[in-house]
């Protein structure tokens, strides 16, 4: 529906007006001539067919009308001002955009952002988890993606080298690989298919074990519902280390037995072409200091 509105001069000169009960005062306060904010206020009464002013000798006062209509305007226009200083603060506040898989920033950047606003309170990290690799562009400041590389395009630098290995909820009394016979295992959709990814087809082979058996099954979409399912205790899940070693710290999982596969690398990329702001410096320094501080072999 549109709205049929007199101009927003006209309503700004007649609410500044009203407040201060004079044309001159209103006129100094919007930068222009009494005699603007005059016309600017005729122009409303012809609009809406009221008067809005009885004018008198050096005075103004609201008629009926005019003093009916003032209180809405003034709500109006402290509510825009309210409005546009928050944004307007909001928006002076530094802010880095990270993109990462729905898993690493579940379990690994998560856990870590109480510890960065305490380092840096002035800079505001806004976290996008998708599955999807997206370009940085769109708001986006840092992508960590995840594979082999490289980024041709990208400044990239390499966070660290990923291993998974076999963890299970402590209270199902898993201690050697002849315990997954009575166990479920759990797994998740790679995305991609790739000759490396870390499968437990692939794991059973590693560990000498020959092809994997028929046995239960638990598979998700996602390899942070997979963490969970094993932290619920529902199986033995072959995930990363890097996301559930704060699962293992505080007793949720624990790794049994080996061997340990490699996964892919964690990658920070930011754009090739310097327009970084001092923020995402900052913000990418930080990322990369805490990876190499929970990287266990600092690679």
């Amino acid at each position: 529906m549109s709205r049929r509105l007199p101009p927003l001069s006209a309503l700004r000169a007649f609410e500044a007006a009203a407040r201060h009960g004079s044309f001159q005062r209103a006129a100094a306060e919007l930068a222009v001539t009494p005699t603007a904010i005059s016309h600017q206020i005729r122009s409303l009464e012809e609009h809406t067919g009221l008067a809005l002013f009885e004018r008198r000798t050096r005075k103004v006062a609201l008629t009926e009308a005019g003093a009916q209509l003032y209180p809405v305007l003034r709500y109006g226009f402290d509510t825009f001002a309210d409005e546009l200083g928050r944004l307007t603060q909001r928006r002076s506040r530094a802010q880095v955009t990270i993109s990462a898989t729905i898993a690493f920033t579940a379990k690994w950047l998560l856990p870590r952002m109480a510890a960065f606003r305490d380092i840096h309170p002035e800079i505001d990290l806004q976290l996008h988890a998708s599955d999807e690799v997206l370009d940085l562009s769109g708001g986006i400041d840092i992508a960590i993606r995840y594979g082999q590389g490289p980024y041709p395009g990208f400044a990239a630098e390499m966070m660290f080298a990923d291993t998974f290995a076999p963890v299970v909820n402590p209270i199902l009394g898993v201690t050697s690989p002849a315990d997954l016979a009575r166990i479920a295992l759990v797994e998740f959709q790679w995305r991609r298919n790739h000759a490396a990814n870390p499968t437990w087809a692939r794991w059973f082979v590693t560990a000498g074990l020959g092809e994997m058996r028929e046995q239960a099954q638990l598979r998700f979409s996602d390899e942070s519902h997979a963490i969970q399912a094993a932290v619920a205790g529902q199986g033995v899940a072959l995930v990363s280390l890097a996301l559930v070693a704060d699962d293992i710290a505080a007793g949720h999982l624990v790794q049994p037995f080996g061997p340990m596969m490699p996964g892919h690398r964690y990658h920070l990329l930011t754009s090739a072409d310097g327009s970084a702001t001092p923020a995402v410096v900052v913000a990418a320094e930080w990322l990369l200091s805490e990876a190499q501080r929970s990287s266990p072999a600092g690679t």
